[in-house]
């Protein structure tokens, strides 16, 4: 199949398709014509390399996941891609407590502004500035 029906079938736009292969993820024929041939079996590739960039992985780390399904009966890359999908977890973990350090951060200053605020409010009117 072309690239424009992959696209259809996995949903992932034509400019994906291109980059997936430049990064390695996809791979295609190509015609006398130089246009992209895609099996069907790649539509099922696509649609897991979209999950694993959904769950935040990079193109880098998704190509060191691959060959997972690849050769999925190979106990040393089924326990390779494991790894760093758990490294990628605690990543993201990290990433997570630092954000929500960041938000409490945020809060204490909101709070200290909607204090100030409040203290203008109930002040006596504050002195004119010349116009």
């Amino acid at each position: 199949m072309r690239i424009g029906e992959l696209s259809k079938r996995t949903g992932a736009s034509p400019r994906s398709l291109r980059y997936y292969e430049e990064q390695g993820l996809l791979t295609s024929s190509r015609s006398d014509t130089g246009q992209r041939h895609y099996s069907d079996s790649e539509v099922q590739r696509v649609s897991l390399i979209r999950q694993l960039f959904d769950a935040g992985m990079s193109s880098r780390v998704i190509a060191s996941v691959l060959p997972c399904v690849e050769t999925p009966g190979d106990v040393g890359v089924v326990e390779s891609a494991f790894a760093t999908m758990t490294r990628e977890r605690d990543r993201i973990d990290a990433d997570i407590a630092h954000l929500v350090e960041t938000r409490a951060a945020l809060d204490v200053l909101i709070e200290a502004n909607s204090r100030h605020q409040a203290e203008m409010s109930a002040a006596p009117e504050a002195v004119a500035q010349p116009a």
